[in-house]
């Protein structure tokens, strides 16, 4: 005997109209996240997206492709970049925190964030929000002009190792944060008092480059994006790179800082933060249409011109990731020197 209540009838047309929806979806080509809306949540008209760096650096340029195949997958109708650099990356977490729950709200997830809690320049830490979903590994590099007097690698560290103060260094976007890190490790390899080093940060890595080709700083630590035009029209010379092996690309010729003798190899990365609280189905949809956008050869092709490695993990395994590179950013911290205070 079958007990089961009948369905009342506008639950039975509304099943209908959902089913009938999600038919039309797909017969459209509509990737599933955006079919998605037939579980109940679907992005507003706007979706906020803030980028916790200056316009035209390496974390912009992720956010504004990653926002145009959002778009262009019907994943969302409109993705609104906004650049919030300074503080830390706080200014650009201020704007998750003052919208919970909301997921039209979305900054980009960096390791700076784990190094500025680790610092104590960050109150908040990565899992007081909503991490959605890690995207790319990203690498540092270092460069200096192309008519620097400095060879390479290890001619920058005997440099530095008379005078820790004869050569300035431009980092962004905070002091302490992955980018100092990617410098500072294995300048210390290289017996370098790296807490005396002249050490300025700037909004974006892209001013941290200005700063460079205009003598205002002598060497810059970066990611690899950024730099790769420079590199192409020969106005600067990457001495180093803090990948495991040599990449690909503009890049090709760029040693890692093993093949110099110095025993360091780097990972950092990018992906997307929420806001605390969001439902379990906006972090569903937002999940699988990342999934579906980092698919795309569109996004292949940006991460093999920017010499990122592709990366994409969600849940328990982000999560996992993100706690040991918190780990190993802290202990690296702590031995150079630059942690404010214990994590």
């Amino acid at each position: 005997m079958n007990c089961t209540a009948p369905l009342a009838p506008h639950t039975v047309r509304r099943r209908t109209a959902l089913a009938a929806f999600a038919s039309a979806a797909a017969a459209a080509g509509w990737p599933a996240a955006a079919r998605a809306t037939t579980a109940g949540w679907a992005p507003a008209d706007r979706v906020e997206y803030i980028v916790p760096s200056g316009a035209g650096a390496a974390l912009d340029m992720a956010a504004r492709r990653l926002g145009q195949i959002l778009e262009a997958q019907r994943s969302a109708k409109a993705v609104v970049v906004t650049n919030k650099s300074g503080a830390g990356g706080q200014l650009a977490l201020h704007v998750l925190q003052q919208n919970p729950g909301n997921a039209n709200f979305l900054t980009t997830l960096s390791s700076s964030f784990l190094t500025g809690h680790a610092t104590g320049a960050l109150a908040a830490r990565y899992s007081d929000f909503t991490p959605v979903a890690i995207l790319v590994d990203e690498f540092v590099t270092v460069a200096v002009r192309a008519d620097s007097p400095v060879r390479d690698a290890r001619d920058l560290a005997a440099r530095l190792r008379q005078d820790p103060r004869a050569l300035s260094i431009g980092v962004a976007s905070s002091l302490g944060n992955h980018i100092h890190i990617g410098i500072a490790r294995p300048l210390k390899k290289g017996r370098v008092d790296v807490g005396r080093l002249t050490v300025a940060p700037f909004k974006s890595s892209a001013e941290s480059l200005n700063a460079l080709l205009g003598g205002h700083v002598d060497v810059v630590s970066s990611s690899t994006p950024n730099v790769i035009a420079h590199v192409k029209a020969g106005r600067i010379r990457v001495l180093a790179v803090d990948a495991p092996q040599r990449l690909d690309g503009a890049l090709a010729g760029v040693p890692t800082w093993r093949e110099q003798g110095f025993d360091v190899v780097g990972v950092s990365s990018q992906g997307v933060l929420a806001p605390k609280g969001i439902g379990a189905d906006a972090l569903a949809y937002w999940v699988g249409a990342l999934r579906s956008a980092t698919q795309t050869p569109e996004w292949a092709e940006f991460l093999a011109t920017n010499q990122l490695q592709p990366h994409f993990l969600a849940g328990r395994a982000a999560a996992e990731v993100l706690d040991r590179q918190y780990a190993d950013m802290s202990a690296s911290l702590r031995d150079l020197g630059l942690l404010d205070r214990a994590a």
